[in-house]
């Protein structure tokens, strides 16, 4: 009962939701969507179930779905299902499984909300998801911002269960004889998620049993901390930015010389216009040695150092978007795409057959540094397989590339060759053979 109350408090304190919303409850089959579905019918909230299948996992899947299906009918609530062919979607975006499946579910639970009336839709993440969340982005070096953890709400998204434990909310499930399923892939430590809940949280639980509640307090501070700072730069922006012609200039030398510059301007380029962090560290390390004519893009947008300012515009239909790869880097950014980078030894390499997400090349071909853009008119390849020269716009053309696709399109060069035509073909000059003994894996992932 104590999850219970603690539940009808959360929602109340943070004006989550009411009983005029009809809520839309977002159940996977797992132990946190099933006890969130029993917390909010035993409050007597009006709610409908939504359950996404994938179709990632076989049997699994399916059984996942029934089980859904049979507990909304026990609780008599409206229940709606859809089928996501996951696989095919990632092979043809490049993205990863949990970018699509993220993408694809909620495009769908917006739909619902739309075409039946839901006001608020549920998620039913919790306390030990937002920490880690936490260590996720820390690894990532994300900055402040990515330290918050998850948000309780989002518009229309909440998330009811962030005062709970998964240790509290497993208990409510066997003391209520809530049924749940397990996801096998849970298990797995090939995932981020996975190694830190499994390897690194529990280390860190020996060393201090209270870490959970701690962690909670820990992230509250660091959301107040992010609140301030999103104060501050607001009232920075306000000083230190003007706009015209479409053009949006920071003007540093109206930024108090008592702050730090390089934070300020990380926080006005990534906050307003997505600017990356590693993209921004390049930006500051132009600006520190003045060199100036280098430009720095994000999905929508380009900068670029001037005379003691930086000027950020929307990018041009024509824009080449260059940005040199230095060996060693991990990622780089092309359009609404991120490239990451490992190098491997061959005998690492299980798969020579990959997806057109990713290219395995040749590591010892390559003259760095590489230079990724988009491609243009009268560029050529030797596309993997074939023995002769092929423009890329007539390898456009004959994969039926639609126009928008074209423009995003990009091509990653070694020297003046064309190394990979990105997320389509690599050039069979740089195709792994008998003799290769250093790899260059390259994965595209939608961001």
């Amino acid at each position: 009962m104590a999850l219970l109350e603690a539940f009808r408090k959360y929602i109340a304190d943070n004006d989550l939701a009411t009983h005029d919303d009809r809520i839309l409850l977002t159940v996977s089959g797992g132990v946190d969507s099933m006890v969130m579905l029993s917390l909010f019918t035993r409050s007597g909230y009006r709610v409908g179930v939504a359950h996404c299948n994938f179709q990632l996992r076989g049997a699994e899947s399916d059984e996942d779905e029934v089980l859904v299906e049979e507990e909304a009918r026990k609780y008599g609530v409206e229940f709606y299902n859809k089928r996501f062919e996951t696989a095919a979607e990632m092979e043809h975006t490049g993205e990863s499984m949990e970018m699509a499946a993220r993408r694809l579910r909620y495009a769908w639970f917006d739909a619902l909300s739309r075409e039946h009336g839901y006001t608020v839709v549920a998620i039913a993440h919790h306390a030990d998801d937002s920490i880690e969340t936490f260590f996720i982005n820390l690894l990532r070096g994300t900055g402040l911002r990515g330290l918050t953890g998850i948000s309780t709400q989002v518009g229309k998204v909440v998330r009811p269960l962030m005062f709970a434990s998964r240790k509290e909310i497993l208990e409510y499930a066997v003391a209520n004889r809530i049924p749940f399923r397990e996801d096998s892939s849970n298990r797995s430590t090939k995932y981020l998620r996975n190694k830190i809940r499994l390897g690194l949280i529990p280390r860190i639980r020996e060393i201090n049993p209270k870490f959970t509640s701690l962690m909670r307090r820990n992230i509250a501070r660091l959301t107040d901390a992010q609140l301030f700072i999103n104060h501050g730069i607001e009232r920075i922006r306000g000083e230190a930015v003007t706009t015209e012609n479409g053009l949006d200039t920071i003007h540093l030398d109206r930024i108090d010389p008592a702050f730090p510059q390089e934070f300020v301007i990380y926080e006005l380029l990534n906050s307003a216009y997505g600017f990356k962090g590693d993209v921004i560290d390049s930006l500051c390390h132009s600006l520190r040695h003045g060199m100036t004519g280098r430009r720095f893009y994000s999905r929508e947008r380009v900068a670029y150092v001037d005379r003691g300012t930086i000027v950020v515009a929307p990018i041009a239909p024509g824009d080449a978007c260059m940005v040199t790869v230095e060996r060693g880097v991990p990622r780089s950014y092309c359009g609404n795409s991120a490239l990451y980078f490992e190098y491997c030894d061959i005998d690492a390499i299980k798969n020579f057959g990959v997806p057109e997400h990713i290219a395995q090349v040749d590591a010892d071909l390559l003259k760095f540094p590489l230079t990724l853009r988009r491609w243009r008119e009268g560029d050529w390849f030797i596309p993997f397989g074939m023995a002769g020269r092929k423009k890329v716009s007539d390898f456009l053309i004959d994969a039926k590339v639609s126009m928008p696709e074209k423009e995003r399109q990009f091509v990653l060069l070694s020297g003046d060759e064309i190394v990979w035509l990105v997320g389509r073909r690599i050039d069979d000059r740089y195709r792994l053979t008998p003799d290769t003994e250093n790899v260059l894996r390259i994965t595209k992932e939608i961001v």
